[in-house]
């Protein structure tokens, strides 16, 4: 009989993790039953929602897609991650004072690609932030509270 298990090892929110994952397990899982940080959400488990975005080696990824072991070695950034000595990130802040969110699980996601947008293009206009959150979908805001609290976090990155 084969063993199965492999380890691997992520730098998640600055810390080290090694893990024993399985083969076929995904990204998503790992991070949320062996990591224990349930921010990152399920939803659609076929990349069409956004719900489970995080940021892995500085590009926004559905992590619902990517296979554990894939992402060994790599640095990744979950909601948790975000903001410092309990202060919200930028972002969130925005998302806040905004009302970015109704039901709020699409939030996490949402967050995320944002901040991964801001971090490669510090002064998005408008079209460009709509491309960035392309890939997340809500159901409850119709976007306008969403992208009005991304524009704010540009301008006050900007600052």
């Amino acid at each position: 009989m084969t063993e199965r298990f492999m380890t691997v090892q992520y730098r998640i929110n600055g810390e080290d993790h090694i893990v024993a994952i399985e083969p076929d397990d995904l990204l998503l899982d790992i991070i949320r039953k062996q990591i224990g940080l349930t921010g990152t959400k399920y939803n659609c488990r076929q990349g069409e929602c956004g719900a489970c975005t995080i940021i892995m080696d500085g590009v926004p990824i559905n992590s619902c897609l990517i296979l554990a072991a894939v992402a060994d070695g790599s640095e990744i950034t979950t909601i948790e991650g975000l903001g410092r000595g309990g202060r919200p990130d930028v972002v969130q802040d925005a998302f806040i004072r905004h009302d970015g969110s109704q039901c709020g699980y699409c939030t996490p996601g949402m967050i995320m690609s944002a901040r991964a947008l801001l971090d490669a293009n510090p002064s998005p206009d408008r079209e460009e932030i709509l491309e960035g959150l392309a890939g997340n979908l809500c159901r409850c805001t119709g976007y306008k509270h969403i992208i009005d609290a991304v524009e704010d976090a540009a301008q006050r990155l900007s600052k």
